[in-house]
């Protein structure tokens, strides 16, 4: 509305009657373009319309936070646990404010019965403009949402495969990510057997084995095939990498963790393996 007014005010100034017709209708046109940037994707581009690289950083806390408390409601009832998961998350990464309240709408969005799961996923697949490896942190980050609570119900990972197939992972690709994600919490947890993990014994040979499902690889592989799959994750979670393409700030912590994982569980392989 402002434009339009502004554009008649200006345009009669100039130009009388035929410069405020004309001013009107540049203004529809900047009103049109304004409310449809400020709408797209959903509260927090008011925070961040002012350049490309804010607005996909947007697009892309919205997505994380709206998919997750979709993902939480999915069994019928968000639990205390996803909650304290969703604000402890916030606390990673830093949010605050403003933007720490549209974190916890995106969050109570997602719970809608009408929620456009579909196109809130899409939505953020075209932000990325074909960046994979943003899109594959992003998942990633929603695998352990989903676990927070120690497991994973059929609701949830149904939920899972949807939002994967609209980003163009194959269920082979989820079911990867999955397997590494649940490798990775038992390796930081077990210790190479000089810890317990639910009242059993986390023994070296465990330790190996999801050093190997960390990597994506099997026992079976030379060593040249290990450290091509080791530097490829490395190089996909490189978090100045991942910055430079439009991962948020904010998400670094999540992903450098990742990189930590990859890095024990190659050092172990390399040192039972004994190749350099």
């Amino acid at each position: 509305m402002i434009g339009k007014i502004l554009g008649t005010i200006f345009g009669f100034m100039f130009g009388r009657i035929p410069g405020a017709v004309l001013g009107f209708m540049v203004g529809h046109m900047f009103d049109k373009g304004y409310s449809k940037n400020f709408n797209q994707t959903g509260g927090f581009n008011r925070f961040f319309a002012s350049k490309d690289e804010f607005k996909t950083q947007a697009v892309f806390f919205h997505c994380l936070f709206s998919v997750m408390g979709h993902v939480a409601k999915a069994d019928g009832k968000v639990s205390d646990v996803e909650i304290r998961m969703a604000s402890a998350l916030m606390d990673q990464m830093n949010l605050e404010g403003d933007v720490r309240k549209e974190a916890q709408q995106a969050f109570r969005d997602g719970k809608a019965a009408d929620f456009a799961l579909k196109q809130t996923v899409q939505e953020f697949k075209e932000s990325c403009h074909g960046r994979r490896d943003i899109v594959q942190v992003y998942l990633e980050i929603l695998i352990q949402a989903a676990y927070v609570d120690g497991k994973l119900d059929k609701a949830e990972q149904t939920i899972l495969e949807t939002v994967s197939q609209y980003l163009g992972f194959s269920q082979h690709d989820l079911l990867y990510l999955m397997s590494a994600f649940e490798a990775e919490m038992r390796f930081r947890q077990g210790g190479g057997g000089q810890q317990h993990t639910n009242g059993k014994k986390y023994s070296s040979q465990q330790s190996l084995d999801d050093a190997y499902k960390i990597l994506g690889v099997k026992i079976s592989d030379d060593g040249k095939s290990i450290k091509k799959a080791y530097r490829k994750l490395m190089s996909e979670h490189h978090p100045d990498k991942l910055v430079s393409k439009g991962l948020p700030k904010q998400a670094l912590e999540i992903a450098k963790n990742k990189t930590q994982d990859i890095q024990s569980a190659y050092e172990m392989i390399k040192e039972r393996r004994g190749f350099k």
